[in-house]
């Protein structure tokens, strides 16, 4: 490297030999820049069909704690039935008319991958095996969102999506408010019926009946979170009416493919959830498996994903979604401060011992894409429960500190 600066130099002396030192010094210094930039882009390793392993030990990490964090999260599997048809139905029986209307899979077990610095240090389970994904899609769906966002059709994440969606979905004093940033914030509080589910159904509160529950006064859009599956399952249904074309074709073209992800994943809506565009019958994906459908994935799709945010949209040498979006999805909401466009953040510092910086998708059973910027890492964990901080934490320990 010394030498390279040194011939560099020489070169820039015999081009310009009436030059001050000064100019010299400055042109040095701007080559050395764009040198030291385009050797740290070549040296960010992406996967290929394989996927590149390293032992732990050659990325800094002990593979001892890094082996207890594996047991344990092996140990604590999520409770939830391997049916997940009968988890949904326990889970969520207290919902009004509550019903299964979209596909679902026996899930597998403890799964996980680490990545870090864009090579596999470890893993545990079927990683191959494709599961549910549950609410994790809807980091997915915020990803079609931020896609047409950059392209331009939708011109800014303050409009109403009224201007983009002009049927009866939006019609209302309170619903023709509503923007697309309320939707991905999940503080919009539409409401209404979509595919035969209303949204004051989806994890009603805890007090009162249905009578208090649907004549409940609405907040301002944008000024209380709640998560709401109907809701998510609007953003998608707007953003179906703006791409015109399916929304797994989008992903798929847009995003999957060009990161090399399998022919496996599958993104699923509901049995009553087609509708027609342009004359042509298209099924509105679901933003979760809270009814069934959602993303289905496996474990190394997850991981190639959250590798394409831990490269703020980057891979390889492509820009597939724009740094500008990835910076606004995981920046806190008004209405929620550990929440952005679908995905959930640590800054509040929830896990204590990771930044702030961290951000992840979750879904129900314990499925998490976590991407830790800091640390250059990505961890996928499935079929956890409550213990995920302790697995994390030993994680985080197995980091070498310089």
């Amino acid at each position: 490297m010394i030498k390279f600066f040194r011939n560099t130099r020489k070169k820039l002396n015999t081009v310009s030999k009436t030059a001050n030192c000064e100019k010299h010094d400055f042109l040095i210094l701007v080559f050395v820049f764009f040198y030291i930039a385009a050797a740290t882009a070549q040296n960010n390793y992406f996967p290929d069909a394989v996927w590149q392993t390293k032992k732990p030990e050659e990325l800094g990490m002990n593979k001892s704690l890094l082996d207890s964090a594996i047991i344990i999260a092996i140990q604590n599997e999520n409770t939830v039935e391997k049916d997940l048809r009968i988890g949904l139905l326990k889970s969520y029986a207290r919902e009004p008319g509550y019903k299964i209307i979209g596909p679902t899979k026996h899930r597998g077990g403890p799964t996980g991958v680490i990545i870090k610095n864009g090579y596999i240090v470890a893993q545990w389970g079927d990683i191959d095996r494709v599961d549910m994904t549950f609410s994790a899609t809807k980091s997915f769906l915020s990803t079609v969102a931020g896609l047409a966002s950059d392209q331009g059709l939708i011109k800014s994440v303050s409009d109403p999506v009224k201007k983009y969606v002009w049927d009866e979905s939006f019609e209302g004093d309170h619903n023709v408010r509503v923007t697309w940033e309320h939707l991905l914030h999940q503080s919009s509080d539409w409401s209404g019926m979509l595919f035969g589910l209303h949204d004051w159904a989806d994890r009603p509160p805890k007090e009162g009946g249905i009578d208090d529950w649907t004549r409940r006064s609405l907040v301002e859009p944008g000024t209380v979170y709640e998560y709401n599956d109907v809701r998510v399952n609007l953003l998608a249904y707007s953003l179906l009416n703006v791409w015109r074309k399916p929304l797994s074709m989008v992903l798929k073209e847009k995003i999957m493919d060009p990161i090399g992800a399998s022919s496996t994943w599958r993104w699923y809506g509901y049995e009553n959830s087609y509708v027609n565009i342009d004359g042509l019958m298209m099924q509105s994906v679901s933003g979760g498996g809270h009814h069934g459908g959602g993303l289905f994935s496996n474990t190394l799709d997850m991981a190639r994903f959250g590798l394409l945010y831990l490269h703020n949209g980057k891979w390889k040498n492509q820009q597939l979604i724009s740094e500008k979006w990835i910076q606004a999805a995981t920046t806190p909401s008004p209405a929620q401060k550990d929440y952005g466009y679908l995905w959930w953040l640590n800054s509040d510092k929830k896990w204590k011992q990771f930044s702030s910086s961290v951000f992840y998708a979750l879904g129900y059973g314990g499925n998490y894409i976590i991407v830790d910027p800091e640390h250059d890492m990505v961890i996928v964990i499935r079929w956890v429960n409550d213990k995920i901080e302790d697995v994390l934490n030993l994680i985080n320990k197995s980091i070498k500190k310089n």
